[in-house]
C-alpha cells in the first residue's frame, strides 16, 4: 500500500515490476521468484496478465530444456518458436504446446522441415550432438535451420545447469552459435553465457558473457562440419579458462576491496580458500 501523500503504484508500473522480477530470475530459482512475486502483488489476475510475456521471453532466453513425449528433451528458443507458445522439435519432426509457467509440453503435431536444409542441418546435429555427450555432464543441443534471403542459416544451441540448492547455489551455461553459408565461406556468430547463484549466508552472482565472430571456408560438408565442431570447442574452452583465471583474480583483489571485512554472519572470509569453491568448477566443459 501507497504511504499517506504518495501516489500508489498504477497496474501498469506493477505488471512492470513483476516482468523485471521474472526476467531476472537466477537459474533454477523460477519458481521461488514467480511465488514470492504472487505473495507481494496479491492479485492473480494481475500476475497473469504480467507474467505471460516475461515468462516466455525468460525461457526462451535461459534456452530452458523441456522432456518431450519421445522421452528426448528438445530447448526451448527462439529459432524454434512458432508462435501461439507452439514450438518444434527437429529430430522428431512434431511441434507442441509449451506451458511457460508449469515448464510442461503437451498437444503434439507433425511438423514439416524445409527439406533444403536438412542435410547440411543433420549433419551439424550429429557433431553438436556428440561434442554435448563428450563436455557437457548434463548438456542438452538442438540445432535448427532456416532461409535468409536465400542463404542457408544454421543454428547450434547447448544448455547445461546444475542446480544445487541444498548447497545454496544454481548455475547454468548456455551458448549460441549461429553459422551463415555463404558461397565459400561460413560466417560464424558465437554468444556463451554464463550465470552462477550463490546464496549461503549471502548473495553473491557471477553473470558473465562473450560473443565470437570468425569466419570459415567451406569444402566438402563433412569437413566442413567438423571445422565449425572444432572453432566451437576451441572458443568454448578458451572462454571457460578466461573465467577460471578471472575468477581467481577476482578473489584476491576485487572482492576484498568490495566486501566489508566482516559480512552479516560476523566471520572472517579466508580469502584463499574462496577459488576451491565447486561452483564454477561444475560447470565447465568437461575436458
Amino acid at each position: 500500500m501507497a504511504e499517506d501523500g504518495e501516489e500508489p503504484i498504477s497496474d501498469q508500473e506493477k505488471i512492470r515490476i513483476i516482468s523485471d522480477f521474472i526476467l531476472h530470475s537466477p537459474p533454477g530459482e523460477f519458481n521461488e521468484v514467480f511465488n514470492d512475486v504472487r505473495g507481494l502483488i496479491n492479485n492473480d489476475a494481475l500476475l497473469k496478465e504480467g507474467a505471460c510475456g516475461a515468462c516466455a521471453v525468460y525461457n526462451k532466453e535461459q534456452l530452458t530444456p523441456v522432456k518431450i513425449n519421445n522421452d528426448n528433451y528438445v530447448l526451448i528458443t527462439e529459432y524454434n518458436d512458432l508462435g501461439s507458445n507452439r514450438f518444434f522439435d527437429p529430430r522428431s519432426k512434431e511441434s507442441f504446446k509449451f506451458d511457460h509457467l508449469r515448464k510442461e509440453a503437451s498437444d503434439y503435431e507433425e511438423w514439416i522441415p524445409d527439406q533444403s536444409l536438412e542435410t547440411w542441418r543433420t549433419a551439424l546435429e550429429l557433431e553438436f550432438d556428440a561434442y554435448t555427450l563428450t563436455h557437457y555432464k548434463h548438456g542438452t543441443c538442438n540445432v535448427f535451420a532456416k532461409k535468409q534471403d536465400s542463404t542457408t542459416v544454421l543454428i547450434g544451441c547447448i544448455e547445461d545447469h546444475q542446480f544445487q540448492p541444498q548447497n545454496y547455489w544454481n548455475g547454468r551455461w548456455r551458448s549460441q552459435w549461429i553459422f551463415t553459408i555463404n558461397g565459400n565461406n561460413v560466417d560464424v556468430k558465437g554468444i556463451l553465457k554464463v550465470q552462477v547463484h550463490y546464496y549461503e549466508d549471502g548473495n553473491v552472482q557471477l553473470v558473465t558473457s562473450k560473443e565470437i565472430n570468425k569466419e570459415v571456408d567451406v569444402g566438402d560438408e563433412e569437413q566442413t562440419v567438423k571445422d565449425l565442431i572444432k572453432l566451437v570447442g576451441d572458443a568454448e574452452n578458451e572462454y571457460q579458462s578466461a573465467i577460471t583465471d578471472n575468477y581467481q583474480t577476482m578473489s584476491e583483489t576485487t572482492f576484498k576491496a568490495l566486501r566489508r571485512q566482516l559480512p552479516v554472519t560476523r566471520t572472517k572470509i579466508d580469502w584463499n580458500k574462496i577459488v576451491s569453491y565447486s561452483i564454477g568448477k561444475e560447470l565447465k566443459p568437461q575436458q
